[in-house]
């Protein structure tokens, strides 16, 4: 008799728990991002806030200000990431870390990085409400110019070169310039790194920026996890001439050579099995006169998938064959290699599970899926196991002024990842 009572108290306990879950409140992430959209709005009603530009700077204040509301202790490094922290009840376990950016490229939308930002300053508003205080410490990050390189992770993980700084961005500052623009110092990135093992866990929330959630109606990803891409400016050299004297059969045209190469790339990219994708994005064409005959083209080839063996296999195919279209039409191609902003990174089987857990104990629905988008959870997972949570963007739209995620799927994933955060807690 003991023993029946035993278990059904355990239950009982275990419902009342349950029942006691603490969770977001809805109305206000929504409110906090549509206030973060007012730094950057133009008379359109559409919103642009790249990384330095006086709309990030007024941003980060009102960032500031949101965190110490929470109760965190913020402080920004040297890399000009705004840190939070929040101590735990034992000081000896490492720090649980998530966040996410809020700079947008151009003419950006209000979502993107947006929802991981605000959605962390709200679970760290709802701890504070439900007086939870967890164990581990919590660290949450505002990561700095992700859309520009991301710049503020990089330097954290300790992968950010000294020729990276002189990238300039549209706001026509550099990358260096820019750390200073946000009250860091370029001189003293090195203090900045994390060593590997420094942090429990990392965890970022981000719109999906693909269709597949919204497509199949499914309330969260489980990110395992985030392609690497690789660059390349692939130049073609013909030879210039007079668009009406030089017969076809005499002609020797880069841009001809350039536009069989880049069917090639999109027909060998599709020729190997997988998830793996293949662009040519930017080409130009010279002396660009539309009667000369384009003697020079330059093009950019990206390569992505979440193996590099895979992204190497893929070029060395590509390669192969640009080569033989140069040969057939007696031009030159030449490949060079560019610096990346991403190595393919796996998400932490164990942190995945956490998030399955979390998201079924919730009753919401969830797939395992790839990013093919880089994020700042690509070069955390270098310095901390690392998960990461998808929610849908309507109509996969991103990068656009035009993409939206619903306040429900919004608190949906911040739910996730608050519930994440207090599984990771108990481990």
């Amino acid at each position: 008799m003991k023993t029946t009572l035993s278990f059904f108290s355990f239950f009982l306990i275990l419902s009342i728990t349950y029942a006691q879950t603490p969770k977001v409140n809805q109305d206000r992430l929504e409110k906090s991002i549509f206030e973060l959209a007012e730094f950057g709005k133009k008379e359109n009603g559409e919103t642009s806030r790249v990384a330095f530009s006086q709309a990030d700077i007024e941003s980060r204040t009102y960032l500031i200000a949101l965190m110490k509301d929470v109760g965190l202790e913020v402080s920004i490094d040297y890399a000009g990431n705004i840190i939070g922290r929040k101590a735990g009840s034992d000081p000896s376990k490492k720090p649980i870390a998530f966040g996410s950016h809020t700079d947008t490229v151009p003419d950006g939308g209000n979502y993107d990085g947006c929802v991981g930002s605000m959605a962390a300053i709200e679970v760290v508003k709802t701890l504070q409400d439900n007086n939870i205080t967890t164990q581990h410490p919590l660290e949450l990050i505002i990561f700095s110019n992700e859309e520009g390189g991301v710049m503020g992770s990089r330097a954290l993980a300790g992968e950010l070169p000294a020729d990276a700084l002189t990238i300039i961005n549209s706001t026509g500052i550099s990358m260096g310039d820019g750390i200073k623009v946000l009250g860091g110092d370029p001189t003293k990135l090195k203090e900045v790194i994390r060593k590997k093992g420094s942090l429990a866990a990392f965890l970022e929330l981000h719109i999906e920026q693909g269709g597949i959630l919204d497509q199949e109606q499914v309330n969260i990803g489980v990110v395992e996890g985030i392609v690497g891409l690789n660059w390349w400016d692939v130049t073609i050299e013909g030879f210039a001439n007079h668009a009406g004297t030089t017969p076809m059969n005499a002609r020797q045209d880069a841009l001809l050579t350039a536009a069989q190469f880049i069917i090639a790339v999109n027909e060998t990219t599709n020729s190997f099995e997988g998830k793996q994708v293949g662009t040519v994005g930017r080409i130009n064409a010279a002396p660009g006169a539309p009667n000369v005959i384009p003697g020079k083209v330059t093009l950019s080839l990206e390569i992505r998938d979440l193996s590099a063996k895979k992204i190497k296999e893929v070029y060395a195919a590509i390669e192969k064959r640009g080569q033989e279209i140069a040969k057939e039409t007696n031009t030159k191609i030449t490949f060079t290699a560019l610096s990346t902003t991403g190595k393919p990174a796996l998400t932490d089987t164990r942190i995945q599970q956490q998030i399955a857990k979390a998201t079924k104990a919730l009753g919401l629905s969830q797939i395992q899926m790839q990013s093919g988008a880089g994020h700042d959870a690509q070069d955390m997972a270098l310095i901390a196991p690392t998960g990461m949570i998808f929610v849908p963007s309507k109509n996969g739209i991103s990068h656009s002024p035009k993409e939206y995620t619903s306040a429900e799927d919004m608190a949906n994933g911040a739910n996730v990842l608050l519930q994440t955060i207090l599984l990771l807690d108990q481990e």
